[in-house]
């Protein structure tokens, strides 16, 4: 299995959460792709860890869906299903408009003004076809109102289904489709700096629920003997 040539990346205080953050991104972002087999050994070497925290966090995966494991035979990464991604989406989608809906009483010029700049710096992204980037910049956008909204639950809820969804993003957004997003932002925005919460919250689910384009360039899924 390659990994990444960088070694050590985890600070000692946070081994368990970091090595898990690190291995999920690895694997949403295409470092560890789909069907690829995985080593707790190698992963270990490479996040400079004990193979303790990297068993941890692939369980952690495995319930999340990203990592399936068939015990004293292997594990891999989970090939892109989209019948997983559609349940996460709904999930998520509903997360999300419920964060809109709590956040924009508390909203000032501030998040409104935080939410333009992501999505500027989102539109730019999609520009230069920096997906990377563009990921990067769509979490801030959608991270403004989870933020504001001071819900603990939401967040975990998010924390955990959102990653099956990245893998899914990541294919809208490297192609043309990705640059609706832009428009849908926009009306997010407006919507939010007019104070209309249920009309906000109701494009943020839409935002959301229109990633169901990126189904259709979901490629075959992988197998594992």
């Amino acid at each position: 299995m390659p990994v990444p040539e960088h070694t050590g990346v985890i600070p000692r205080s946070l081994l368990r959460e970091n090595a898990y953050r690190s291995i999920r991104d690895a694997i949403v972002d295409g470092t560890l792709a789909p069907g690829e087999r995985l080593n707790d050994a190698e992963l270990a070497q490479w996040l400079g860890v004990s193979r303790t925290p990297v068993r941890e966090a692939l369980t952690r995966l495995e319930e999340a869906g990203l990592v399936h494991t068939k015990p004293g035979r292997y594990t891999m990464v989970s090939p892109i299903d989209a019948r997983a991604a559609r349940a996460a989406q709904t999930v998520t989608a509903a997360m999300h408009e419920l964060a809109v809906r709590e956040a924009v009483p508390q909203f000032s010029s501030v998040e409104i003004a935080a939410m333009r700049a992501a999505n500027e710096r989102f539109a730019e992204a999609l520009e230069r076809d920096d997906v990377n980037a563009a990921i990067a910049s769509d979490d801030e956008f959608h991270g403004v109102a989870v933020i504001a909204s001071a819900n603990p639950a939401l967040r975990a809820v998010l924390e955990q289904f959102t990653p099956v969804l990245r893998r899914m993003e990541r294919l809208r957004f490297s192609s043309w489709r990705g640059r609706d997003s832009v428009a849908l932002h926009d009306r997010i925005i407006t919507l939010c700096e007019t104070g209309d919460a249920e009309a906000a919250a109701t494009a943020a689910r839409d935002n959301w629920l229109s990633l169901d384009e990126a189904f259709d360039l979901d490629p075959a899924p992988g197998s594992a003997d």
